[in-house]
C-alpha cells in the first residue's frame, strides 16, 4: 500500500481503462457516447445529432462497439445504438457536467441536470 491509497490495479485493468479513455479522447466519439447517455438513437439520428457525416459516425460507432462502450440492436431495418453500462453514462454526464460548471458555461446547470 502506497500512500495509504489501495493496491494498485493490474496493468490488463489499466491498459483496457486507457483504451477505453483513449476511445473518449474524440470530440466526436464524446459527443455520440454523450447523446446516448441521454437515449438509444440510429446512425443517422447521432450523425444529424452531432453534426457529423454518416460514415464517419459509423466508423465512430463501430469502434466504441468494439471497445464494449456501445451496442446495438435491430429494429425492422433500423440498428439502434445505446450504452447499455450505467457507469459509463454516470462518467461522461459527470465529466461533461463537470468541466461545462468549471467553464462557467451558462448550460452548466442543465448539462448537471441531465445526469439526475
Amino acid at each position: 500500500m502506497a500512500n495509504g491509497v489501495g493496491e494498485d490495479p493490474p496493468a490488463e485493468v489499466l491498459a483496457e481503462a486507457a483504451a477505453a479513455f483513449g476511445l473518449l479522447a474524440s470530440p466526436a466519439r464524446l459527443h455520440i457516447v454523450w447523446v446516448l447517455a441521454h437515449g438509444e438513437s440510429d446512425v443517422s439520428g447521432l450523425a444529424e445529432r452531432v453534426g457529423g457525416a454518416l460514415p464517419a459516425v459509423s466508423q465512430h460507432l463501430a469502434k466504441l462497439k468494439l471497445a464494449g462502450l456501445v451496442r446495438s440492436r435491430r429494429e425492422g431495418r433500423r440498428v439502434v445504438y445505446l450504452l447499455d453500462d450505467p457507469d459509463v453514462v454516470t462518467m461522461v454526464r459527470w465529466l461533461v457536467g463537470q468541466v461545462a460548471e468549471r467553464a462557467g458555461h451558462p448550460a452548466a446547470e442543465r448539462v448537471r441536470g441531465l445526469g439526475a
